[in-house]
């Protein structure tokens, strides 16, 4: 997906992608909870994302490959079509 996302010049973070799962829960309970999801065979490859913190309460920083941060930008226009 990402080769083709960076050939087409999309946001692989814009684009639909069926049959995936966000699962928020207390920072205290990951331990207990990841372990039952990678138990089961659609979630083995399961992990823990990120986390969410009280403030700032309208940024959202991604890591990137090389260990920088930037910016998670609103999706502007319109999103794309899912094809189903």
């Amino acid at each position: 997906m990402k080769g083709a996302c960076q050939l087409l010049g999309l946001d692989p973070l814009n684009v639909a992608n069926e049959g995936k799962a966000l699962i928020v829960c207390p920072a205290n309970q990951c331990d207990t909870i990841l372990p039952l999801l990678q138990a089961h065979p659609f979630a083995r490859d399961a992990h823990i994302l990120g986390t969410v913190h009280e403030t700032p309460v309208d940024t959202v920083l991604l890591e990137t490959l090389i260990g920088g941060e930037r910016f998670v930008d609103i999706p502007d226009g319109e999103m794309l079509p899912r094809i189903c």
